[in-house]
């Protein structure tokens, strides 16, 4: 059998035109879409996700954004709750920092959220919620 010599199969080919970086324009919710962002990855293309109408939901990332869009945890998404469950919700679109900066200019995301790389949420009562890093219990009591 002849030995493979190269860097890899058609796909690895694939997808060399472009780096998918171009302008888009700014997807603002529509009814029965929410803002979210991610807390946790959980696997099996699952997310942990904190709402911005209040409500922590379990996602699941849609079949055309899987293996073309990475989400990770700290983007904003948004999200379509379902109707039948209210704890588990589609991400159907993954907003960039821009997008999600000026997403806070129009008045789309609350004020207090916090757009950076990490897993704060930035709410009231919500992880991620001091700067300082004071914590508001004592070692010796876990």
């Amino acid at each position: 059998m002849p030995k493979n010599k190269g860097k890899g199969g058609k796909n690895r080919r694939r997808g060399k035109k472009g780096d998918g970086e171009e302008k888009r324009e700014l997807e603002f919710r529509e009814d029965g879409q929410q803002y979210a962002k991610v807390l946790k990855m959980l696997g099996n293309c699952r997310v942990e996700a904190y709402c911005y109408d209040g409500v922590k939901r379990m996602c699941h990332i849609r079949g055309n954004m899987r293996k073309k869009v990475w989400v990770v945890a700290g983007d904003i998404v948004l999200v379509a709750p379902r109707e039948f469950e209210d704890s588990k919700a589609d991400i159907i679109h993954k907003f960039t920092n821009e997008e999600a900066l000026k997403l806070k200019q129009f008045g789309e995301l609350p004020e207090n959220a916090k757009i950076s790389e990490g897993g704060d949420v930035g709410e009231d009562g919500a992880a991620g919620d001091d700067d300082d890093g004071d914590f508001e219990f004592d070692v010796d009591d876990i």
